[in-house]
This record gives C-alpha cells, structure tokens and sequence, in this order.
C-alpha cells in the first residue's frame, strides 16, 4: 500500500514531492501519491512538516 495524506491536515508545500525518490507525489490542491510509484519507503513521512502523510499498517 502507498503512501496516505491526510487532507485536512496537508498545506501543499510540496516538500514531500521534493524529496521523493520515486517521483511518487505530485501537488495539487494536496498532495497525491501515486500507489503505482510508492516503493513505502517513509522519505515523505520523514519531510512532512505538518505530519499529514502516513504509511498505512498492514
């Protein structure tokens, strides 16, 4: 499963689409992972200010 943002909580500064190796996010309104991209390896959770992504349990 890919990376998830939580909306709300998201500002789009596009930090995490910065630092993705994959090229996985892209910024709209909020960020959007790509789950075809995400590799889950947590870079974007890491650089997220605001804490609005998450890798999801499994």
């Amino acid at each position: 499963m890919a990376a998830v943002v939580n909306q709300d909580e998201c500002t789009a500064c596009g930090n995490c689409a910065d630092v993705c190796p994959e090229g996985a996010i892209t910024i709209d309104d909020v960020a959007k992972v790509d789950a075809d991209k995400c590799t889950e390896c947590g870079t974007c959770v890491d650089e997220c200010s605001t804490g609005a992504i998450s890798l999801p349990d499994e």
